[in-house]
């Protein structure tokens, strides 16, 4: 790797950190003005926990960087992966890894909700019935490995560089805090913003106890891929939403400990059959939403 390619991803990672604190900061201070679902009781602790396990994550991020760094360092000496095939101009090639990465983030998801494995540590991140811009880094431990591991062989496949990824995920990262926020945002103005990201009136209906409506919108910063892949759903009145999972209102699951053995102690829960509370608008928007 080049001395310049080393500062670029330097100024990158900064960048996404930066991004990330001036988003959370931002969503916390509108979330306590205008919030969407009100009644929050214990926010601090709520975010403390959530934080806490997103720390864990951090460390066990840090730990794969090299093995990330010596795949895609692999593929791109041996002309290994797609985007390493197809001559692109530089820039084509930057938006051609980030749409089919982002693809692959949504299949990921996808699987995560279909394979009961993965949802047993999947279902920390949705059984958080107090969302916020918290929520968005509520993953447990077993999740994140299980991701790292994927992307050890899907990042070759692809072709993507290290910088692609970074940038990718500066860039996704405000979108994930954003969607999951508790954000009053106008039905206007969100309908205009989910023709490009995903954004939280689609993302509450993915938080829903109701699995069909739990089973959609799995898309994470391009929303395009709910529309292709049929997997669009969405509500008239978000707030009407009953927000996480049966079996997971008990205090200890909402502390760190609990969410951490969570998957080793409780069964997953794919039960979540209670109607919704109005009528889901289909896979189009609609005015007014």
């Amino acid at each position: 790797m080049s001395a310049a390619d080393q500062s670029f991803i330097t100024l990158v990672q900064q960048s996404r950190y930066a991004m990330a604190a001036v988003a959370l900061a931002t969503l916390w201070t509108i979330e306590s003005v205008v919030p969407m679902f009100v009644g929050r009781e214990h926010r601090l602790s709520h975010i403390a926990a959530n934080f806490g396990l997103a720390a864990i994550n951090a460390a066990v991020s840090a730990a794969f960087a090299f093995a990330i760094l010596f795949v895609t360092e692999w593929a791109q000496v041996h002309h290994f992966g797609l985007l390493n095939l197809v001559p692109l101009p530089e820039w084509l090639q930057w938006v051609t890894a980030i749409v089919l990465f982002d693809c692959w983030q949504y299949w990921w998801h996808r699987l995560n909700h279909r394979v009961p494995l993965f949802w047993r540590f999947h279902s920390v991140h949705h059984a958080d019935a107090e969302l916020d811009a918290s929520s968005g880094v509520r993953f447990h431990t077993g999740e994140i490995l299980f991701s790292f591991l994927a992307r050890l062989v899907v990042l070759p496949l692809i072709g993507l560089t290290i910088p692609q990824l970074l940038v990718y995920e500066a860039l996704s990262l405000p979108i994930v805090l954003f969607h999951h926020s508790n954000v009053r945002l106008p039905g206007r103005v969100d309908r205009r913003l989910r023709w490009l990201i995903v954004t939280p009136w689609m993302h509450y209906v993915h938080h829903s106890r109701w699995q069909p409506e739990t089973d959609s919108n799995y898309a994470s910063f391009l929303s395009v891929w709910d529309r292709i892949f049929g997997s669009l759903r969405l509500r008239e009145n978000p707030q009407e939403i009953a927000l996480g999972l049966d079996r997971w209102q008990e205090h200890e699951w909402r502390r760190l400990p609990g969410m951490l053995a969570a998957p080793f102690r409780k069964l997953s829960s794919r039960d979540r059959q209670e109607p919704p509370r109005a009528k889901p608008v289909g896979d189009r928007p609609q005015h007014g939403v």
